[in-house]
């Protein structure tokens, strides 16, 4: 078995699936923000934790890097949603 972004190959014919209201309402959302929003926001929770760690405030240190992961990842599904879409049809 393969998936590819929507397309299920189960062994013999092609079958497509397409998203429900609320994802596709998320994607149209998410694919308005610039990518570098998410990669500017992972920049800045680093150094507000190196600042913090430098106060000797190292629960809030820690609290703001756990942020960069999700933001960085965040970053990337936006890129996704731009390039491929989840209904894009080739």
């Amino acid at each position: 078995m393969s998936t590819t972004m929507g397309q299920t190959n189960l062994g013999g014919g092609m079958q497509t699936h397409s998203e429900g209201p609320i994802a596709r309402t998320i994607e149209q959302q998410t694919a308005k923000i610039p990518s570098d929003v998410f990669l500017w926001a992972a920049v800045g929770s680093m150094g507000a934790s190196a600042i913090f760690k430098l106060m000797g405030k190292n629960h809030a240190s820690l609290f703001v890097a756990d942020w960069v992961a999700p933001l960085l990842l965040f970053g990337v599904y936006n890129k996704i949603v731009k390039v491929q879409g989840s209904d894009r049809q080739h």
